[in-house]
């Protein structure tokens, strides 16, 4: 017998991404994130301490790139000029970007990138408001760091109290320096490229930025070399929990669509004609978009079944089709 597909029993495919919708989220998590980090400021006395603790422990452990890097910045304008220049720019143009591409051209990995991305940025606002701590810049001159932005601070927009523009150091967070978001950025913008970019150029690009920007946040004295190692660790705790965060905005999309009425969930396809919900059997045969025509009667064009002069109906239904009447006795 022919079936009947109930609507709403099919899989019905994601919502089509809209940029008017996706550019107002992006901008208010982005808010969010910025408003967030500038009111968790933390005590001063213990950003510094944590700073000093980060530095005991690279010694230990034999880590210490920060020094020869931010004294080969300083004594060379022509590296400490561009570097500063990539660390107070390019985060703010390469993500976006790099969003705005994977909407354009790979809609369908566009929304769990978007989310690990937003992921990872809240678990890095966690880390500034458990963790406070002040970048080597910040530290006494007797630990022989020079804030290069200060430094080649005639060069650039930005003034000598942090990359912000001038006269604006005082509305940003100068203690948000673990974990290192511009390294955690930098990172899925690499991923990014390797993944989706389908050329050796997108590729090589997706290695050496996260790479550079390493080495960038370390010479310009911004971060230390775990704020970065922790970066990558945000964004790999990112990583793993985006599967959940799709599930719970996938169970959330579905319980606002319950709670706005049951005719909602009354049409999950759009179709040339109105859609049919079928709660039980279908009665008499359904000929068009739930449409149903009564025994006897005939719709234009119909073809005539009723057998010719002379010739006895066949016995079987196999010709007339499966749910013809049988011809009568």
């Amino acid at each position: 017998m022919p079936r009947a597909d109930t609507p709403g029993t099919e899989a019905a495919p994601p919502g089509r991404l809209r940029w008017w919708t996706e550019l107002p989220l992006i901008l208010l998590v982005y808010a969010c994130y910025s408003a967030g980090r500038l009111l968790v400021r933390g005590d001063v006395s213990d950003a510094v301490d944590h700073g000093l603790a980060i530095l005991r422990v690279e010694k230990a452990l034999r880590l210490n790139a920060e020094h020869p890097l931010n004294r080969l910045f300083t004594h060379e304008p022509w590296l400490g000029v561009p570097a500063d220049f990539w660390y107070a720019s390019l985060h703010y143009l390469v993500t976006p970007l790099v969003l705005v591409w994977l909407f354009r051209s790979r809609a369908v990995r566009y929304r769990a990138a978007r989310t690990w991305l937003m992921t990872s940025t809240f678990i890095g606002l966690i880390g500034f408001t458990l963790l406070p701590t002040c970048p080597p810049r910040l530290l006494d001159a007797g630990h022989g760091f020079v804030d290069t932005m200060a430094h080649y601070s005639s060069w650039g927009w930005w003034g000598g109290e942090a990359s912000a523009p001038r006269g604006l150091g005082g509305m940003t967070n100068q203690y948000a320096a673990m974990p290192s978001l511009h390294v955690g950025w930098a990172l899925w913008c690499g991923v990014m490229l390797w993944r989706f970019g389908g050329t050796r150029a997108t590729r090589v690009a997706g290695v050496v930025y996260p790479l550079v920007t390493t080495v960038v946040v370390m010479g310009t004295a911004n971060h230390y070399f775990l704020d970065a190692v922790a970066g990558a660790a945000a964004m790999g705790a990112g990583l793993l929990l985006t599967p959940y965060v799709l599930r719970c905005a996938r169970w959330g999309r579905v319980r606002a669509v319950e709670r706005s009425g049951p005719a909602a969930g009354a049409f999950t396809r759009r179709s040339a004609g109105p859609v049919s919900r079928v709660a039980g059997p279908v009665v008499g045969p359904v000929v068009s978009g739930g449409c149903e025509t009564s025994a006897g009667e005939r719709f234009p064009r119909q073809r005539d079944e009723r057998p010719r002069s002379g010739a006895e109906p066949d016995a079987s239904p196999a010709d007339t089709g499966d749910g013809a009447p049988a011809p009568a006795r």
